[in-house]
């Protein structure tokens, strides 16, 4: 990993209390990320901030060291002392993750709740007591209203990724749960966010104490180190050309983007049935399926993932070598969310686009927002792959028969079901 997305200063330079020095000496930190030299020190001094970095640059450990140590210090409540807010289940579960390394040596208590997996089981830990709570704002708010914990004690809250919580509408929901704290002035707010978009920095200023703001800004809007490309295939090369450069680079760790469930299908047939080993990542894939299927690309058992953009904000996937953006995003911000999976951290990484006919449009507005144009490839018949017949799609539906309901085993009948007895 490169050294050069890193400061001259050491996380040893600051105050910061020695049992959060070891958690960061063992997770192999030793040096700040610019935004990470420019906002802990403001934080610690007990300043709001609002922060704007690009995607792969330490945001998450700058808010996560910040309030552990507002808390490491103090008594525990029982009740939660700190909220850090996530747009996805995914972001949720990776900060919780950071927070338990970096806070390893301390005794404070971490819990995470997201919807899609074990209610249960998250309202049991919320009962038994956290410090640092973090969420998805719905399944947050069902507890709250069902009084399982309270947001009274709270002494420090934390907005991550501020643009895609107004993408997926979550800023109403946002809005309750700060009403139901305390006032800004009698907590620390920080906001962290890859744009300080208008809409984010009004409301940064209406539920926080008059934050600082911190800006690291690159020369380019996409991450230096990544390798930028674009081919210009028509659709019936999209899928001989996405087999011919996997067969290339020999993949170890390659996210695959798409537009639709359907194409994330067709392609994933197709590279199943031509031997590489994939999976897709989509938002009707089960929270607990998902989060296996991250884990075993993050290990590299699973060499590709087929993902829509679900997958393309606020993960933290080490060691992405390659993004293919097989359809081109409509939108030029999704654009630079899906090429910053790769070059995270100092590394290098690959971005290749195909700018097809139905997509090609989107290509010029892209080029603009970046502010630069995309070197293009040209597509030689030696690079093409004759792919085998792709295999039947991942998402099975259940066999159907003319007339009446699927029952549980996945097959219909024409008769009326039984009367229940009980």
């Amino acid at each position: 990993m490169s050294e050069k997305h890193l400061t001259d200063t050491p996380f040893s330079s600051f105050p910061l209390n020695p049992k959060l020095l070891q958690g960061i000496e063992k997770s192999g930190f030793s040096n700040c990320t610019p935004i990470q030299a420019q906002t802990l020190p403001l934080i610690m001094q007990g300043q709001d901030v609002a922060g704007q970095a690009q995607t792969g640059t330490g945001k998450t450990a700058a808010f996560l060291l910040g309030v552990m140590q507002k808390l490491v210090s103090t008594e525990s409540s029982g009740q939660p002392r700190a909220l850090i807010l996530a747009p996805t289940r995914e972001l949720a579960v990776q900060i919780h993750k950071d927070a338990l390394a970096l806070g390893e040596f301390t005794d404070l208590k971490f819990g995470v709740v997201y919807g899609g997996a074990g209610y249960d089981t998250q309202r049991k830990m919320l009962e038994e007591g956290v410090d640092i709570l973090i969420g998805t704002p719905g399944r947050l708010i069902d507890y709250l209203k069902q009084k399982v914990y309270s947001l009274k004690y709270i002494q420090a809250v934390v907005l991550d990724e501020a643009d895609r919580m107004f993408d997926l509408g979550f800023i109403k929901d946002i809005r309750f749960m700060l009403r139901r704290m305390p006032k800004p002035e009698q907590r620390l707010s920080l906001l962290f966010s890859a744009t300080l978009s208008h809409r984010v920095t009004e409301l940064a200023y209406e539920h926080m104490n008059n934050p600082k703001q911190v800006k690291i800004e690159s020369e380019t809007m996409t991450a230096d180190k990544v390798q930028q490309s674009v081919y210009f295939p028509a659709q019936e090369e999209k899928i001989p050309l996405l087999l011919g450069l996997l067969k290339q680079i020999d993949p170890k760790r390659t996210l695959v983007f798409v537009n639709t469930k359907a194409v994330a299908d067709r392609v994933w047939g197709y590279l199943e049935g031509n031997g590489i080993k994939t999976a897709i990542l989509s938002g009707d894939v089960p929270q607990n399926k998902r989060l296996r299927l991250l884990s075993e690309f993050q290990s590299g058992e699973l060499p590709v993932l087929v993902a829509t953009d679900v997958a393309a904000r606020g993960l933290h996937i080490p060691d992405v070598s390659h993004v293919f953006n097989y359809d081109l995003p409509q939108d030029s911000e999704d654009y630079v969310h899906r090429i910053g999976r790769t070059a995270r951290a100092g590394a290098t990484g690959d971005a290749i686009s195909f700018a097809c006919e139905e997509y090609a449009f989107s290509l010029h507005e892209i080029e603009e927002y970046i502010g630069h144009k995309i070197p293009v490839e040209s597509i030689n018949t030696d690079i093409l792959v004759d792919p085998k017949p792709r295999v039947k799609s991942e998402r099975k539906r259940p066999p159907m028969r003319k007339g009446g309901q699927q029952n549980r085993g996945g097959k219909r009948s024409g008769r009326k079901p039984a009367r229940s007895h009980n």
